[in-house]
């Protein structure tokens, strides 16, 4: 009688903890893993979240890329699930899988944030670090991405809206660390790189209906990426900015 009473304490303990998801802490900060694999490792001497997309929690096919990208495979800062607006900043490093289960890699490493309890909704600002520093302009013009889930995940806004209406160019590349700076506003997004005194890239107007929530450091297929030093800063909408003259174009 007692052991079958222990069997069912084992099975209700097991119960418990299945299913949930993994978390990795990281100085003050906790994160939990969905979708990808992870450890704290070193790096350079200082301690990084180390993540790969999980492909048997969320396999990718080569057939449907469009269906099996950009979904909510990332990190998710623990405890904060109320931001609309404000400044969000992190130090990220991006790998090459080796080999590549896919040649057109390029590194995606990014930032979601408004992200719905459920992972049902998020918007996300990326970069594609392989094509960063292309000797091609129509690639380098595809370095940096935005996209709001579910509806409209890269293929869908491209053709969808004109050429440049939600991607762009940004000096990055493989292998180096790259600190993105995000200011979220409203309906816009503008994205900083490194210690540059202009943004590289403006999201005008932003497609999701899910306007508070998460915040989640992202990697996708074929990508090991690192990061550090997260900041996190949340502010009241703040006044349109006055640029002076207007020029729509030339």
């Amino acid at each position: 009688m007692k052991k079958l009473q222990l069997q069912i304490v084992l099975l209700l303990c097991t119960l418990s903890v299945f299913g949930q998801k993994q978390r990795l802490t990281l100085g003050k900060q906790i994160f939990e893993l969905h979708n990808v694999t992870g450890s704290i490792v070193k790096l350079e001497g200082k301690k990084v979240l180390k993540i790969e997309r999980d492909l048997k929690a969320l396999p990718f096919d080569v057939n449907n890329i469009e269906g099996t990208v950009d979904e909510p495979h990332y990190a998710r800062l623990v405890g904060l699930e109320d931001f609309e607006n404000g400044t969000i900043e992190v130090k990220m490093y991006s790998q090459l899988q080796d080999p590549l289960p896919y040649p057109g890699v390029a590194g995606f490493i990014g930032v979601y944030f408004r992200i719905k309890e459920d992972d049902s909704a998020f918007e996300g600002i990326y970069l594609r670090p392989r094509v960063g520093r292309s000797t091609k302009q129509f690639a380098r013009n595809r370095a940096v991405q935005y996209i709001s889930y579910p509806h409209a995940k890269f293929d869908t806004l491209r053709k969808s809206f004109p050429a440049g209406t939600y991607e762009g160019s940004a000096p990055v590349a493989l292998n180096e660390w790259i600190t993105m700076r995000i200011e979220v506003n409203g309906e816009t997004a503008e994205m900083f790189i490194n210690d540059m005194k202009y943004s590289s890239f403006i999201v005008e107007k932003m497609l999701g209906k899910h306007k508070v929530g998460g915040i989640g450091l992202y990697v996708d297929i074929g990508t090991i990426g690192y990061f550090r030093d997260l900041k996190v800063t949340k502010r009241q909408l703040a006044a349109p900015k006055k640029n002076g003259e207007k020029v729509d174009g030339i």
